[in-house]
């Protein structure tokens, strides 16, 4: 979902949790918000579910506007 490109070696926790420091709380929860809706977004399939699709997508573009004011790479993109 992320379009960063992750490194082939494990990051150990210590180092995940100082590239996590450097990262304002904000974008750190529209991360979180961003993954959610866009798992939701691929379980509303079909046109029954079509309402509650176009409401986690306008969610998913508020939140990527956050995401992408950070940094551009940051934006989550929904299994439509």
């Amino acid at each position: 979902m992320i379009a960063l490109a992750l490194p082939s070696v494990p990051i150990p926790d210590a180092v995940a949790a100082l590239i996590a420091d450097q990262i304002p709380e904000p974008v750190l929860d529209a991360e979180t918000k961003a993954l959610t809706l866009a798992y939701n977004i691929g379980l509303c399939r079909g046109d029954r579910y079509r309402e509650a699709r176009e409401h986690c997508l306008g969610d998913l573009a508020r939140v990527n506007k956050t995401l992408a004011a950070y940094d551009p790479r940051f934006i989550v993109r929904g299994a439509a």
